[in-house]
């Protein structure tokens, strides 16, 4: 298990773009992300900063779903 790297927008973006997620609308500090499953959406907002902080990472891997090991150094 690896440390949770330093990740900017773009970088977090394209994750979850890897994992099925699509960009839905970029206004002000924030990117919506939203990845439809059977009869749900999992809707994530992305800020739209240079640097993501550790806890927000944390937040949006919890949202996902997705394992934590795609965000590791």
């Amino acid at each position: 298990m690896g440390k949770l790297g330093v990740f900017s927008r773009e970088e977090v973006c394209k994750i979850l773009v890897r994992n099925g997620f699509v960009e839905v609308r970029r206004r002000g500090s924030h990117i919506v992300m939203q990845k439809k499953i059977e009869n749900t959406t999992i809707t994530v907002p992305v800020p739209n900063h240079k640097e993501i902080k550790k806890g927000t990472l944390q937040s949006i891997i919890r949202q996902t779903g997705i394992p934590k090991g795609e965000f590791e150094v």
